[in-house]
């Protein structure tokens, strides 16, 4: 349809053109009646063409004008889009947008190398007492040195320059006096206590202490006749291991008032005040 509406226009136009020349030729006999016959069906042909045309096109819009002397002109098939252009340059940035919520926090990363020791720092305040803690348990005692005795006279000494034998026994748990003997072995080194308490009857006494046949000590009282009398003496000693102490009468019979019975004691006694403390290398 579109070919012949085509070809009508441009039949159109030639007519137009020929006019000029067909009124010429009107005296040409038979030639005009078959002119017309030609333009009239060729008319008819092209009017359902305009019918059909002329919904596409949108109310009241207006054709633009026939170019040149065709009055019957009519647009041809729209042709093929063209190439895409060269792309703009960029514009200008745009001003910043409202700050975004927080988004979730990122996974851990690997633990990073240690670094340098820092300065230190200054001491802070003294906290606050910390909770007492629970109760140890019982640990075992320290080791006591005991040594100590505590004898008695049983009966008179007559014999002199000899370890009198002090017989009674009051005290003697470690057996480091001799009652055998009547001397004293120290066992465990350092400072002991010494004493002795004497009845005196009928004859002057004088005794002597003795450490390892030394006389370290010296006691006299003077009989009063028809009455009984006291001497006593005391000392500190250092003593070692395989040390001796003991009584003794000193000098001749004459000084042998030393005396005893059952209501009058004689007595010698010793004790540990304390050890030696040992070193450890």
């Amino acid at each position: 349809m579109v070919k012949l509406t085509v070809l009508l226009r441009k039949g159109d136009c030639k007519a137009e053109r020929d006019g000029g020349r067909l009124n010429s030729q009107q005296s040409l006999p038979g030639r005009r009646p078959r002119m017309l016959v030609l333009q009239a069906a060729l008319l008819l042909l092209a009017l359902p063409s305009h019918a059909e045309e002329t919904p596409t096109e949108e109310p009241g819009a207006l054709l633009p004008p026939p170019k040149g002397p065709c009055s019957g002109w009519m647009a041809g098939i729209p042709g093929h889009p063209g190439h895409n252009g060269i792309p703009g340059r960029d514009g200008r940035d745009g001003a910043p947008g409202e700050k975004g919520e927080k988004g979730d926090a990122g996974l851990i990363g690997p633990k990073g190398d240690t670094g340098e020791t820092g300065v230190i720092g200054a001491e802070g305040p003294r906290g606050f007492p910390g909770i007492p803690g629970r109760k140890g348990e019982r640990g075992e005692g320290a080791y006591v040195h005991r040594s100590a005795f505590s004898v008695g006279l049983e009966t008179r000494v007559t014999v002199p320059n000899v370890p009198i034998r002090f017989t009674k026994i009051f005290y003697n748990q470690q057996n480091h006096y001799d009652g055998t003997t009547g001397k004293f072995h120290c066992s465990i080194p350092g400072l002991y206590y010494f004493s002795y308490h004497i009845t005196v009857y009928l004859k002057d006494v004088k005794v002597s202490l003795f450490r390892n046949d030394k006389a370290e000590l010296f006691t006299y009282d003077q009989y009063q006749e028809k009455n009984v009398d006291q001497a006593s003496g005391s000392v500190l000693l250092h003593l070692g291991v395989g040390d001796q102490v003991w009584l003794q009468v000193y000098g001749n019979g004459d000084h042998s008032g030393l005396y005893a019975d059952n209501v009058n004691d004689s007595t010698f006694m010793g004790f540990l005040l304390y050890h030696d403390i040992v070193e450890s290398s």
